[in-house]
C-alpha cells in the first residue's frame, strides 16, 4: 500500500470521509447530525491554526464563515436543515473559503440535477413546480424571514424533501478531485 497517497492532502480525505458520512445518515434520516458538525468545524479551526496560526485561525474562521453563508439564507426562509448548514461551515473550517464557495458552487447543480430527477420520477412536476413559483412568489412578497420560515415549516409535509448532505458530498468531492486535491 502507497501510505504516501493517503498522507498527501490527507486533511481534504478526512474531509470527504466526513461528508460521506454525512451524506449517507442524511439520506436514511434526513438530517446531519450534531456529532459529525459541530467537531468537524472545531477540529476545522484547530487544524487551520496549528498549520499557520493565528492566520491560520483567521482563515478558517472566514472559510467557516462563507460555508455558513452559502446556506445560511435558506435555512432562515425553512428551506435548507440546519445541519446542512454547520456541513458548509465544517468544509470552510479546514478547507478555507474558495475552497468552500467552488463547492458550494458544484453542490448547487448537483443538487439542482438531483431535485429534478426526483421530481420527473415521481412524476409530479406540475405539482413541485407550482410549489416552487409559489416559494419564489413569497419570498418576494414577504419578505420577514421568520413569517417565511413559518410558512415553509407548515408546507413541510406536503414537500418532496432533498438530503442536501448528499448533493454537499457529491459537488464537493466532485470539485475536490477536479481542482486536483484528492
Amino acid at each position: 500500500m502507497d501510505w504516501q497517497f493517503l498522507l498527501e492532502n490527507w486533511h481534504v480525505k478526512l474531509v470527504a470521509v466526513v461528508l460521506i458520512v454525512a451524506a449517507w445518515i442524511d439520506g436514511k434520516e434526513l438530517r446531519v447530525p450534531n456529532w459529525i458538525t459541530f467537531p468537524m468545524v472545531l477540529s476545522g479551526l484547530i487544524y487551520s491554526t496549528y498549520m499557520a496560526g493565528w492566520i491560520g485561525l483567521g482563515d478558517g474562521l472566514w472559510g467557516m464563515t462563507v460555508g455558513l453563508l452559502t446556506l445560511l439564507p435558506l435555512y432562515a426562509v425553512g428551506g435548507m436543515g440546519a445541519g446542512d448548514v454547520k456541513l458548509m461551515a465544517g468544509i470552510g473550517a479546514w478547507l478555507g473559503a474558495t475552497v468552500t464557495w467552488y463547492a458550494f458552487c458544484v453542490s448547487v447543480i448537483v443538487g439542482a440535477i438531483m431535485a429534478v430527477i426526483m421530481v420527473l420520477y415521481r412524476r409530479s412536476w406540475e405539482k413541485h413546480y407550482n410549489n416552487f413559483l409559489m416559494i419564489v412568489f413569497e419570498f418576494f412578497v414577504v419578505r420577514k424571514p421568520s413569517e417565511l420560515y413559518k410558512i415553509a415549516s407548515e408546507r413541510k409535509p406536503q414537500m418532496l424533501l432533498l438530503p442536501y448532505g448528499i448533493p454537499i458530498c457529491i459537488g464537493s468531492i466532485a470539485y475536490f478531485f477536479y481542482a486536483g486535491m484528492i
